[in-house]
């Protein structure tokens, strides 16, 4: 009989990590799965697919990967089939299944009978050891072998500040109506937010102080909604943006001058877990 096998597969743009930050997919190996499970990511969904043993089994992993992600984002692609399993197999992939995985992006977490597989990016060297050491801990069990995947990339925060660099996503003047130029910033930013799949970030919306503070906050926090639904509308997954909005609270530069006003009114983006 063949062995266990399933792939926990984080895709380039589900907001990738769309699940393991962190896309979980498993995949039959057949183009229409290829294909569906890489829609499905693209849409900040977590496919998980492959075959296991049993029904059971399969509730298992469902169940954690549900836990984990969100039953709305988990796409059920896993199959069932008369395979040769090891011992207590089931218990030992869910307890592979850590919210560290999320700290990974773009990779993928393939288990195929004790052989565990971690490819991907994480945002520092201690990130690294800290996933590859809580895997073998979980598991516990001289049988099975990590494999190491992982490379260290940029911090998520850190692209992020620099995809917005001496960028203004505007608005039209007192209201919260994004311009033709605005949408072009959000538009060329929706690459990099998908690389975070998995991850949850905030946007925060900040004016100057004129006028009154109470219009200002309200303002600022419609700005940031505005936002959130123009990413929502390109793809990016609505449950993973959260919002605010400081008014003239937290200002970067005097408001003495039109163009410290003008950097004060602002949207910032704040990479979360």
């Amino acid at each position: 009989m063949r062995s266990t096998d399933l792939t926990l597969r984080r895709l380039a743009g589900v907001l990738a990590l769309s699940a393991l930050s962190t896309t979980v997919a498993a995949q039959d190996g057949s183009p229409a799965a290829a294909a569906s499970a890489a829609a499905a990511t693209a849409s900040g969904k977590v496919v998980v697919g492959g075959v296991v043993p049993d029904e059971a089994t399969r509730a298992t992993i469902l169940a954690r990967v549900r836990e984990l992600y969100g039953a709305d984002r988990v796409v059920d692609q896993l199959g069932v089939d008369k395979l040769a399993a090891p011992p207590n197999w089931a218990q030992q992939v869910r307890n592979v299944l850590d919210p560290d995985l999320k700290q990974v992006t773009q990779g993928q977490l393939r288990i195929s009978g004790n052989v565990v597989e971690v490819s991907g990016s994480v945002d520092s060297e201690a990130i690294r050891t800290q996933v590859l050491s809580q895997i073998a801990t979980r598991l516990n069990n001289p049988t099975y072998t990590v494999r190491d995947g992982l490379r260290v990339g940029a911090p998520s925060q850190q692209l992020l500040d620099a995809a917005l660099a001496q960028r203004t996503i505007a608005f039209e003047v007192g209201n919260a109506t994004l311009t033709a130029a605005g949408t072009k910033v959000l538009d060329d930013l929706v690459p990099v937010l998908q690389r975070f799949s998995g991850r949850r970030f905030e946007i925060v919306g900040h004016t100057d102080d004129s006028g009154q503070r109470e219009s200002n906050l309200a303002l600022s926090a419609a700005r940031a909604e505005a936002v959130k639904a123009y990413l929502a509308s390109k793809g990016i997954p609505p449950a993973a943006i959260g919002t605010s909005g400081a008014g003239p609270d937290r200002p970067i530069a005097p408001n003495t001058t039109p163009d410290g006003r003008a950097r004060n009114r602002r949207i910032e983006f704040r990479v979360l877990a």
